[in-house]
Formats: structure tokens, C-alpha cells, sequence
């Protein structure tokens, strides 16, 4: 499937959306080929015994079910690289496809010579992938890592490896923002000199540089012009769109962001990550409905994903302010036993904030056992803040301040070992405004902003910027708080923080709630059908 996608003759569906369909399980093609928008299917097997390698593949018109193709392979094992290149070049050809001598260079081209460290490479793509689509993943990318290491030890020019390790890092760095350090960084820039020491002018190259420029440095320009480069060698290549949709996105583009991410949909359609993050397009631009219909697609694919299913019903909490739809899913995973909750439970738990249900509140805390209370990425708020909140909410001063002490310590640390990245101060910030620091917490809150600008970086100056008017709030600066949630609400890429369902039923506004002014903000926000 690599060697077939760089045909730009082709169109050649993500190995993430493909994988699904696993062998051995009864199978309608022409179904497949409808959801994955294809007239052709390939399909076989490979067969191990020792070092030698059967396999079998097949090229299907999946309209009509014929066989347009097949071959059977018996070589060494040694041989396997050489088969996919055989394959992919019979395949073009039925298809009548163009190959140019770039393209044919490039499928001839085997990744390593040691299959030791492909067979780590292969098992650590399995995992990034993973890894990918739940925030709780964590484990696994760390994981894909050691095995990337070890792959690039055996083998030191080992190309396709170094790129994966770049985005693994960058992965940890950016994206959830838990290793937002100078070494983190340093390791994702080495991984990407590797990459380009041995292969240049390659597409991947481009896609690497682009990868660093953008999570690492927040260089879109840089980063555009890298993958303007990578598009002519990898025509089917969603990250291409997808990276340029985030770039555009964090760039205030945001229908020009959509329409990337959606591209890169049409390439990966089943790809669950994407279509949660058109969702994440929407709800920037204010459409919820559409945000919802975008879950609904990802939901068509991963119908039991909990985490999935209530984030969904959650846009309803933030959009109109109705919890009735979230509880009634999360009541649904409840009754499935008492570890499915466990990757929504982030969410159950600001379920229950919003319905002052405390005892519903304490459970969802036990049931996140050491993760986060909420993440609204980079912003990561850990579970002894959600302990210090919902003590607060109660009035339970003692409580709450054993709690919020806790998450300082915690927080304190990651500050200290990323001090100039805004939103992990954004937090501390916080956490102090919730200790009674009020001096502390507004200058830690305004260094924050200071260091996150808004013409850098629309989404995480936009968070930094609204979190501030908690902070504010907490710390007991009303007029301070309100000109930040009105900046906030001016900003070009909105928080949930700072939707109507947020700042309707959240204890993190309960300091302002009973101004006029704030009151007059959230009604101005409520939907049509909300308004009296």
C-alpha cells in the first residue's frame, strides 16, 4: 500500500482506515469499496514457516466482485521487500496506471536490509496508530518509541524509521504537550537530521521538516513550504492535508483548515482521529451541529468507543447547556460494567460538576484513576485539581485547599522543567488564583499570554487567554475577569471553556455568576430556543 500510494496515477486509501477490515472475517467488497470511496481492492495473505514466505494477493473490481489479478509468491524470507515491490508494479499496471521513473525508483527502494528491524519498526507503527486516537495512550506512544531506538540501532540508515521517531517525539512534545521540554525537542530535531543526512530530497524528508517546523517551532511558513514540496511525491498522503489543515487552523484560517482536514478524509475515510478533529473545526467556528454530525460519522466506525460517544453528547452540554443526552450515554457505559468508563470519564466528570451532583462527581474522579480531570490540549488539568474543584463547588475550604496544594506541587515541576511554554504556567496561574495567590497567579497568568501571543498561535494563545479570565475570577478581580472573557469571546478560535453550556453550569464561573454583565454575556450566547 506504501509503494502503491506514491503512484499519483492512483488513488490509494490510508493504511489506517484499511486495517480495519481484518482478514478471516466474512467480508462484502463491494460494501468496502463503497465506504472507502474505491473501485479496486487488493487482498491476500503471508504465510511464515521458517525463512521462507508464501503470498498470496489479488486484485478485485469490488463493483462486480471479479478477479481482475492474482499471484502467488514462495521466496526466502530475505525476498519479502522485493515482493511488495513486485506486486505493487503488477497492480499498476491491470490498473493501466502512469508510473514516472521517480515513482518506480521509489517502490524498487526496500526500507532496511535487516528484517529484525523492520519487524520493531512495523510493531511501533502499530502502536503510533493506536496511540493516536486516545489522549490515554500515552504508554503506548512511549513504547513506540524504545522500539523506534532499537530499530534505528540495528540499523542506522534506516530512513522510514527516523521520520516515525521525529513525529513520536514531536508527538509528546506539541500535541499533548506532557514533555513540552528542551530535550524532548532536541531528540525529535535529531531523529529529523538523521532522516534528512540520508535521504535528502525524499518526500518524507519534507513531510519530517514540516512536522518539526510546525510542532516544534510553529514556523507555518516554513512548514507549508515543505509540505508544498511533499505533495508531489506522496499524491495520497493524508498527513500532508491534515498538517496543513492544523497549520491553517492555529494560523485564525479556519474554514480554509476544514476543508484540508476534510481532504485528508477523503484519502483515510474510516480514520477516527480526523473526523474528530473536523468535529474540533466546527465547534472552533461555532457550528455544534455540524461538530455533532462529525462524531456521528466517526461513531459509524467505532460505535463502542466510550470516549467517543461521550464527547459527542457532551458538544450538547456545551452547546445549549443541556447535560439531559450526556448523562443518559454515560448512565449507558455505566451499565456495561465498571472499567468502561474509564476513558470518558473526564467527561462524566464535568457532567456532574454541571449538574452540582456531587456524589456522581467523587465517582468520576475514582473511576479517572491517575489521569487527567480535563484536558482541553495543551491545557491539562490533573486530577487533584478536579478534587480542589469539586471541593470548592462544595464549600469545602480545608478540602480544597489540601487538594489545590497538591496540584501545585505536580503543576510546579512541569513549569519548571518547561518554564517559557505559556499554557503549563496558564495553569499554574490557576491553581494559585484557587490558593488565594491572587498577585502571584495574575502575574503567572499575564506571563502566560505574554508567552503564548495570539498572532503565533491562534488556538493556544486563544486558550491561554480565556483560562486567564478564570484566573482572574477565582482571584477575585471581577472587572479583570470579565474584559478577559469578553477578549476571549473575540478571539478567533473559541474554548469550551467559553461556551454557553460552559459558562451557564460550571463552577469555574460561580464567582461571577449574579453580575449583570456576566449574565448578559451568557445569554447572548444561548441558542435561539435557550432565549427568553
Amino acid at each position: 500500500m506504501t509503494h502503491l500510494a506514491r503512484i499519483a496515477d492512483l488513488k490509494v486509501i490510508s493504511r489506517t482506515s484499511v486495517m480495519q477490515y481484518k482478514s478471516g472475517a466474512p467480508r462484502n467488497l463491494r460494501e468496502i469499496g463503497q465506504q472507502l470511496g474505491v473501485a479496486h481492492v487488493v487482498e491476500g495473505s503471508v504465510q511464515r514457516a521458517a525463512n521462507k514466505v508464501r503470498v498470496i494477493a489479488q486484485l478485485i473490481d469490488a463493483r462486480n466482485d471479479a478477479h481482475l489479478w492474482a499471484q502467488t509468491y514462495d521466496r526466502d524470507l530475505a525476498d519479502v521487500f522485493a515482493i511488495q515491490s513486485e506486486i505493487a508494479k503488477a497492480i499498476a499496471d491491470q490498473l493501466q496506471a502512469k508510473l514516472s521513473p521517480n515513482e518506480k525508483k521509489a517502490i524498487e527502494q526496500p526500507p532496511t536490509t535487516d528484517l529484525a528491524a523492520f519487524d520493531l519498526y512495523s510493531r511501533a507503527k502499530s502502536l503510533l496508530l493506536t496511540a493516536n486516537f486516545s489522549a490515554t495512550n500515552e504508554p503506548d506512544l512511549r513504547k513506540a518509541i524504545e522500539l523506534l531506538d532499537e530499530a534505528v540501532k540495528r540499523d542506522p540508515s534506516f530512513f522510514d524509521a527516523y521520520c516515525q521517531l521525529a513525529y513520536a517525539h514531536e508527538e509528546l512534545y506539541a500535541v499533548r504537550g506532557s514533555d513540552h521540554t528542551p530535550a524532548r525537542l532536541a531528540l525529535a530535531e535529531a531523529a529529523v537530521q538523521a532522516a534528512t543526512r540520508l535521504r535528502p530530497d525524499a518526500a518524507e524528508t519534507h513531510l519530517a521538516r514540516a512536522q518539526y517546523l510546525y510542532y516544534g517551532l510553529r514556523d507555518y511558513a516554513g512548514a507549508l513550504a515543505e509540505l508544498e514540496i511533499g505533495r508531489r511525491a506522496l499524491p495520497n498522503d493524508p498527513r500532508l492535508f491534515e498538517l496543513t489543515g492544523y497549520i491553517l487552523r492555529r494560523r485564525g484560517q479556519q474554514e480554509e483548515g476544514l476543508q484540508n482536514l476534510q481532504r485528508a478524509a477523503e484519502l483515510d475515510p474510516r480514520n477516527f482521529y480526523t473526523l474528530q478533529q473536523i468535529a474540533v473545526s466546527y465547534q472552533f467556528l461555532g457550528r455544534y451541529a455540524e461538530a455533532i454530525a462529525a462524531f456521528d460519522r466517526t461513531l459509524a466506525i467505532v460505535p463502542d468507543n466510550a470516549e467517543t460517544r461521550a464527547n459527542r453528547d457532551a458538544f450538547y452540554l456545551f452547546w445549549k447547556g443541556d447535560t439531559r443526552p450526556l448523562h443518559q450515554t454515560i448512565d449507558a457505559i455505566l451499565a456495561q460494567g465498571p472499567g468502561a468508563i474509564a476513558s470518558a470519564a473526564d467527561v462524566w466528570f464535568f457532567c456532574a460538576l454541571a449538574e452540582r451532583d456531587p456524589a456522581a462527581a467523587e465517582r468520576a474522579l475514582v473511576a479517572l484513576g491517575d489521569n487527567q480531570c480535563w484536558t482541553e490540549p495543551p491545557i491539562i488539568l490533573s486530577r487533584s485539581f478536579g478534587e480542589g474543584l469539586l471541593a470548592r463547588m462544595n464549600n469545602e475550604e480545608a478540602r480544597a485547599g489540601t487538594a489545590f496544594e497538591a496540584a501545585r506541587i505536580q503543576q510546579e515541576k512541569i513549569v519548571q522543567a518547561q518554564p517559557d511554554y505559556g499554557p503549563t504556567l496558564c495553569v499554574l496561574g490557576l491553581i494559585d488564583a484557587a490558593l488565594g495567590r491572587k498577585d502571584l497567579a495574575l502575574d503567572e497568568g499575564r506571563r502566560a499570554i505574554a508567552l503564548t501571543p495570539l498572532e503565533k498561535d491562534v488556538k493556544n494563545g486563544s486558550l491561554v487567554l480565556q483560562y486567564f479570565a478564570i484566573t482572574a475570577a477565582w482571584a477575585g478581580d471581577k472587572e479583570l475577569a470579565l474584559q478577559q472573557l469578553e477578549a476571549g469571546l473575540r478571539a478567533p478560535a473559541a474554548s469550551l471553556m467559553l461556551s454557553y453550556g460552559a459558562l451557564k453550569l460550571l463552577p469555574f464561573w460561580d464567582p461571577l455568576r449574579g453580575d449583570s454583565r456576566f449574565e448578559q454575556i451568557v445569554a447572548s450566547l444561548a441558542p435561539k430556543e435557550n432565549r427568553q
